[in-house]
């Protein structure tokens, strides 16, 4: 079960999806699922969370999400690039209006000089707006950086979901 924290982000998430009639994909590599799954834990979960795809692989994340393998090749899986394709992916093959994609080095082992572990690109894709990325690099143990990764995944689709429509009014 994810840590009250997480699910409190969530809750706050589904709030802001729910009042506009929208509803959110996941693309997750470093994070296997825990975005989703965090969603999940919420009771109703179905009516704001279309779907969510873990994309682990390079393969995965050609033929689930149709990221350009040259951009893996050119850029890596761990890269702004490759993020940004995995959230565009993942709105273009579900009916959400929202998607955010995670792919990153969780460790202990992975790292590189140029992408140390605890490296973590996140990318935010919502209908009819720019597709958002940011680089963040956590701290900690393999579960550290994953947690700090799912909650910056929740952040950034609460900033994108207010900054983008306002909330249905009655």
């Amino acid at each position: 079960m994810p840590p009250a924290d997480l699910i409190a982000l969530a809750a706050d998430v589904a709030e802001q999806l729910l009042a506009r009639g929208w509803r959110l994909a996941t693309a997750e590599s470093c994070t296997g699922g825990l975005i989703a799954a965090t969603c999940t834990e919420l009771s109703g979960s179905s009516q704001w969370l279309d779907r969510g795809w873990v994309t682990y692989s390079n393969a995965a994340k050609t033929d689930l999400l149709g990221v350009d393998a040259g951009l893996i090749e050119d850029h890596g899986a761990v890269s702004e690039a490759v993020a940004r394709a995995m959230a565009e992916g993942a709105l273009q093959r579900s009916t959400a209006e929202v998607a955010v994609a995670v792919t990153g080095i969780a460790g202990p082992t992975g790292g590189s000089p140029d992408k140390p572990v605890g490296t973590v690109w996140l990318a935010w894709a919502v209908q009819g707006s720019l597709t958002q990325a940011l680089r963040c690099h956590f701290d900690g143990d393999r579960a550290a950086v994953r947690h700090a990764t799912v909650a910056q995944a929740l952040r950034g689709v609460l900033l994108g979901v207010l900054n983008t429509a306002p909330p249905r009014t009655p």
